[in-house]
């Protein structure tokens, strides 16, 4: 029996996980992991690999700068590529830079095993999959659960908003982190890079787990993104502008939670946050609302256009525990 070569590529061992279950049973493999593009690249250039599943959003080196190296090295190998990134352009990008198909986070088995299907890279056996020891479940911490869960929710709302705007949405890797009061307030202010700024303030709750988001803007680039929006008009004010798309990007986000932790979150009216002022009066106005906090930051900037803004999704200390719970499944 012929064993097919297959390496995984993601930063989080929580896809990495998610994506060894999905695999089908009866696929004769051996498995490797790596944990960013670099990784990656030092096994793909032993020549082995058959079939590689790779993320885009990564640290280090990311998946297209993965797909490019392949192809300037002309190192052969399937690529399939598995993302949150569900933008159209990243589809039809990955697919030009060689890619052979596109699967969804997270992978559902049965579509996964119909696209290797497709692409003739299943063969059955009786036998069940042979993993070698780099292919081992990881162990699953909860901010990786979640880092991942974000993930996928991040690029749900990038996908949304690609469309609304008609243009490519660059995703970071999203930091998940708890942060006591005086911990976060510097955190915010890190963000600031001495601009004034704007921040739309939206609550949530559901199911016992609630927070605030916060939609961060550099007041020099309202303009910019007004423009992009194509609504800017006297009838039409900046600050509408951003209270709409504030709307827009935190409701699919937090929808993107909701669907992977079984939750319904209700959402208050969007309201501008200390309108105009620095990031020290946005700390000022809400040192008594924000305590020990988990924090999400996720920092959007938009390609050809010189437009950024940071999402910051602030969950409750009493939202640990019950988001741990949610998780549990996804960690065990």
């Amino acid at each position: 029996m012929t064993l097919c070569s297959l390496l995984i590529c993601d930063d989080s061992n929580m896809a990495r996980k998610q994506l060894l279950r999905a695999l089908p049973a009866d696929w004769p493999v051996t498995i490797e992991q790596a944990a960013n593009g670099l990784e990656a690249m030092t096994i793909l250039r032993q020549g082995q690999t058959e079939v590689l599943l790779l993320d885009l959003t990564m640290p280090e080196m990311d998946g297209y700068e993965v797909l490019a190296a392949l192809k300037a090295e002309g190192l052969s190998c399937k690529v399939i590529v598995v993302s949150g990134d569900v933008q159209a352009q990243a589809v039809e990008r990955v697919m030009e830079l060689g890619a052979l198909a596109f699967v969804q986070k997270p992978a559902d088995p049965d579509l996964l095993k119909a696209t290797l299907e497709r692409l003739g890279l299943l063969t059955t056996s009786q036998n069940s999959v042979t993993i070698r020891p780099q292919g081992i479940e990881p162990s699953i911490s909860f901010a990786d659960a979640f880092r991942e869960v974000i993930n996928v929710a991040m690029g749900r709302a990038a996908a949304l908003l690609a469309r609304v705007l008609g243009v490519f949405v660059h995703l970071p890797v999203p930091n998940v982190s708890i942060f006591e009061a005086g911990e976060l307030h510097m955190a915010l202010a890190d963000l600031q890079r001495g601009d004034e700024l704007t921040a739309v303030c939206q609550g949530f709750i559901g199911g016992g787990i609630a927070g605030e988001a916060l939609l961060i803007f550099h007041d020099s680039e309202v303009d910019d993104m007004a423009r992009l929006m194509r609504w800017f008009s006297p009838d039409y004010s900046a600050m509408e502008m951003l209270l709409d798309l504030s709307t827009v990007l935190i409701g699919a986000c937090l929808g993107g939670i909701a669907e992977q932790v079984d939750v319904q979150f209700s959402k208050s009216h969007p309201m501008v946050l200390g309108e105009h002022a620095s990031i020290e009066e946005l700390i000022r106005l809400n040192r008594p609302r924000w305590k020990n906090t988990l924090a999400v930051e996720i920092s959007y900037s938009i390609e050809g256009h010189h437009i950024h803004f940071d999402l910051l999704l602030l969950f409750t200390e009493d939202s640990v525990a019950l988001l741990s719970n949610k998780l549990d499944y996804l960690m065990n």
